[in-house]
């Protein structure tokens, strides 16, 4: 069966209210209404229109048996907020027009997920060119490779029984293929013996990795366990060992405080988190990603089911209902540089002003005309700067930001990836859910990841404030779900039993998407590895490249020019050479008063220090700088750009990558 056939996966899009609630709540401006779970849950969204028609007196589902049971006390805040979104919405009564996401054809996803993994050279008409892909290729672990060798298989299938007239390459070739072309390079003989000391000691460290996961399934009342998430290995290498059963949790373990506390050990190579690489080497790490999500989802036996969306008629100005980069584009004309919508920003500044304090806060709804007013107003006065803020209340600003992440036309999440982040919460264990989510994160476009690392920090600060505001992780994400992971163009069939699963397991991704939002943002070292592989391997195919260059080089009418440029190139380097003895570094600071230090390698010596010390030495007439604004970055030699955390060990960095340049500066040079 095609990894892209048909599955009991649903997705909340539509609200259809029953035949007794169409007049909504009759008091949603205040907390508690007189609204009982059971006509809360009988006024839900619901996943197909065959919903419609319910019994109001009908009793609720049994749900006691879902893996992530929760009761339903805990689930009445999910509730309650899809009856507020009802309410808000049943006071527009334009319909917006719904355009349902194409089931693609069998192995059209396949070529599409092929393309986005930089692999679309290993099939089509452009499968005879294929030494991009070979790069790709020679970097992978044997779980990411097999996940290829599957999409692959499937692609070729498909174009046979389709009679394509180019040539299908087999994909038994294409591997043996690569695997010829490292051992030309390397020798075989070796090359045989390092894969499988490699492989050797990936399984060690993965075994390691996996001992840590003992004593995760812990008893109700037992208190939250440590656990490690290591970096270093592939997840899907990891996930490849056949005994999982010590990483399996409770599944009764539901209160904030008995959820992992997942950690990050120390990489004496630095952490690298999302933003710290250059735009280059972040398309790698994109296709990396992609191939490693779906290595992962194979092995825990879990489809991956990318979707595809279609075009539909969108709004190309405005505030709400707008795609995001159609905001971002407009907002930058007004703040270059600008990574999240003026507006979101905007909301989020203004129910802050009001303080996190408020008890309630995402909970209880504004008034729902007075919402939409203001959004009307907001439409024709934001850019203009004559919105009068002060009349915004904190729950109407609430329900506005609220608003505009539920109205965006591609959600949040995107239509590519929503499924997937839902099915996140069918994976076996807690951390492999928190693998996936880091690996989904990853795949976001820019702006979506920049706004929804906006939105869970701002999250974070009420839930830093439940003391006052009652808002707890589990309150703040039961009224955030439906926000973020309900689209309209993603209908399917489903029962109810089906329905408060996906809701139970929404909420969940949710909570873990909050608490787990600073390990979500880091790159996984073996992942910047790999990247570093691949640069490896592409400057081994342009040196041989190189004298032929030269000699057209020679052939050009300005040959003495370049000549002379080339000689005071290799003079300027063989002075630095010669200036910076072995066990040295040079960095440069072109911003600062001290351009450049030699600085000796120690096995102490941190990235932060390397700053600290130039820092020292500003003159009187350098603007003050602090420690936090600038970042020493290691560029070239087998990575393009990379900014530095504090923490990390310059020898080590140093060995790792022994041809880098040092320069101190700051990001936003």
């Amino acid at each position: 069966m095609s990894r892209w056939s048909s599955s009991q996966g649903v997705v909340l899009t539509a609200y259809h209210p029953s035949p007794g609630d169409a007049d909504g709540p009759a008091s949603h401006g205040k907390e508690g209404a007189d609204t009982s779970p059971v006509s809360r849950r009988s006024g839900q969204y619901t996943m197909n229109h065959e919903n419609l028609k319910k019994s109001p007196g009908k009793p609720p589902y049994n749900r006691s048996g879902s893996q992530d049971s929760l009761d339903e006390l805990s689930m009445d805040d999910y509730w309650k907020e899809l009856e507020n979104i009802h309410e808000t919405r049943g006071s527009n009564h334009e319909e917006q027009e719904v355009a349902v996401v194409k089931e693609p054809d069998e192995g059209e996803l396949e070529e599409e997920w092929l393309k986005e993994a930089g692999l679309s050279n290993l099939f089509g008409d452009s499968a005879g060119d294929s030494q991009e892909s070979m790069v790709v290729l020679a970097t992978l672990t044997r779980t990411q490779a097999a996940a290829v060798q599957k999409r692959v298989e499937t692609v070729t299938q498909t174009m046979r029984k389709k009679n394509k007239q180019y040539q299908v390459p087999d994909v038994r070739d294409i591997f043996k293929q690569q695997t010829s072309s490292t051992e030309k390079e390397t020798g075989s003989e070796n090359q045989t013996k390092r894969t499988s000391k490699n492989e050797d000691k990936t399984e060690e460290k993965a075994k390691e990795a996996h001992g840590h996961c003992i004593g995760d399934s812990l008893s109700e009342n037992a208190p939250a366990p440590e656990t490690d998430i290591n970096l270093e290995i592939s997840f899907s290498e990891q996930a490849s060992l056949k005994d999982n059963s010590a990483c399996k949790v409770s599944k009764h373990r539901e209160d904030d405080t008995l959820l992992p506390n997942f950690r990050l050990p120390k990489d004496k190579t630095g952490t690298t988190k999302i933003g710290d690489l250059a735009i280059q080497d972040m398309k790698k790490i994109h296709s990396l990603a992609l191939i490693e999500l779906t290595a992962l989802f194979d092995i825990l036996g879990t489809e991956l089911k990318p979707q595809k969306a279609i075009k539909i008629k969108i709004k190309e100005s405005g505030l709400f209902g707008v795609p995001l980069p159609v905001l971002l584009e407009q907002d930058q004309k007004r703040v270059p540089g600008i990574k999240i919508p003026l507006i979101f920003q905007k909301l989020i500044f203004q129910i802050e002003e009001g303080t996190l304090d408020t008890e309630g806060l995402l909970r209880i709804p504004g008034v729902a005309t007075r919402v939409k007013s203001l959004c009307q107003e907001l439409e024709a006065k934001f850019y203009e700067g004559t919105f009068n803020w002060e009349t915004v209340k904190q729950h109407d600003a609430a329900s506005l930001l609220k608003l505009f992440i539920r109205e965006l036309p591609q959600p949040l999440l995107t239509v590519e990836y929503l499924r997937a982040f839902q099915d996140v919460q069918r994976l076996p264990t807690k951390k492999h859910q928190l693998q996936a989510l880091n690996l989904l994160v990853l795949l976001l476009p820019d702006g979506n990841r920049d706004t929804l690392k906006a939105l869970l920090e701002f999250l974070q600060r009420i839930i830093d404030h439940q003391n006052s505001n009652k808002m707890t992780l589990k309150n703040v994400a039961m009224v955030m779900t439906p926000n973020l992971f309900m689209f309209h163009g993603m209908g399917s069939k489903t029962t109810e039993q089906n329905e408060f699963v996906m809701a139970a397991g929404t909420a969940n991704v949710m909570r873990f998407m909050i608490k787990y939002q600073n390990l979500l943002w880091t790159i996984p070292t073996f992942l910047v590895n790999q990247v570093r592989k691949q640069n490896t391997e592409c400057q081994k195919k342009e040196k041989k490249d190189k004298a032929m260059k030269k000699l057209l080089k020679k052939m050009a009418p300005d040959r003495e020019k370049h000549e002379k440029q080339d000689k005071n190139i290799n003079d300027i380097k063989n002075v630095n050479d010669a200036d910076v003895p072995q066990g040295v570094i040079r960095v440069q600071a072109p911003h600062l008063s001290k351009v450049s230090m030699a600085i000796q390698l120690t096995e102490e010596l941190k990235a932060g220090d390397v700053v600290a010390r130039f820092l020292s030495q500003k003159s009187g007439t350098v603007q003050d700088l602090k420690k936090e604004e600038v970042f020493l970055y290691e560029i070239g030699g087998n990575i393009g750009e990379r900014c530095l955390d504090i923490e990390t060990y310059m020898k080590d960095l140093y060995q790792l990558n022994p041809n880098a340049e040092w320069v101190i500066k700051s990001k936003n040079c």
